[in-house]
């Protein structure tokens, strides 16, 4: 199979990313169970949530961060999870890291040594093989409180700034609060290697941050790079 260009490895990061979200949702049982369906992805079983505006905004979010990731602006994306105090209990965090510039009438010629599209799905089924996994090595969260809710984090290198389509009212990104974000992470946390992978095109790996229950609520500095979120909805329970 040819090699991959950039805006299909734009478009297939995006899709595990999305993918990815559900899927912590569940393993991490931030919603019922019984809220996700079955389907299969990479070759590969996946649960999916069946509810229609929490779709609507796990979608737009990735949306939003598929346009940051086309002008090489992502350092990170985060998805935290937050007990009934908006205290961060656990963060996922993809690491990007772009490998080559390129320009925008070049984005779907092939580049030379990137992986194809088919191997790419292999290592996006690795990633949530193990992803689904994860409970084994992390400990049980207390999620039977209405009250835990998540947020979609972005992390932008430098001083860039979200980009925003003409017409978006509101913006898709608000400012993040420091503690959700990985400046907040504390020393001791315990930080877990999912997968990684180089596509020749950019790098993706995902590490779940365990956090201690204890939380150090003193303000740090935003250094240089910014830091966005998503407003989340509400956390709702089936009857």
């Amino acid at each position: 199979m040819p090699p991959l260009t950039f805006g299909r490895t734009i478009r297939g990061i995006s899709e595990f990313i999305e993918v990815a979200i559900h899927t912590i949702l569940y393993v991490r049982q931030v919603y019922p169970q019984d809220l996700f369906v079955r389907r299969k992805k990479y070759d590969t079983p996946v649960f999916q949530s069946r509810h229609p505006a929490l779709n609507d905004y796990i979608s737009g979010a990735v949306k939003a961060i598929a346009d940051e990731l086309i002008q090489g602006n992502v350092d990170k994306v985060v998805v935290v999870i937050k007990d009934k105090d908006h205290v961060p209990l656990e963060r996922f965090i993809f690491s990007v890291e772009n490998m080559i510039a390129v320009e925008s009438f070049n984005k779907d010629t092939a580049i030379e040594d990137a992986m194809s599209s088919e191997a790419l799905g292999k290592y996006f089924r690795a990633f949530l093989v193990k992803l689904n996994m994860i409970e084994s090595q992390l400990s049980i969260l207390n999620t039977t409180s209405s009250d835990v809710s998540f947020a979609i984090i972005l992390e932008l290198k430098g001083n860039a700034v979200p980009t925003a389509r003409d017409g978006q009212d509101p913006p898709p990104w608000i400012p993040a609060n420091v503690q959700d974000t990985t400046t907040g992470t504390q020393d001791d946390a315990e930080l877990l290697m999912v997968r990684a992978v180089n596509t020749g095109v950019v790098n993706v790996s995902l590490n779940p941050a365990l956090l201690c229950p204890f939380f150090n609520f003193f303000s740090k500095a935003l250094l240089s790079r910014t830091r966005v979120s998503r407003k989340t909805p509400a956390r709702e329970r089936t009857p």
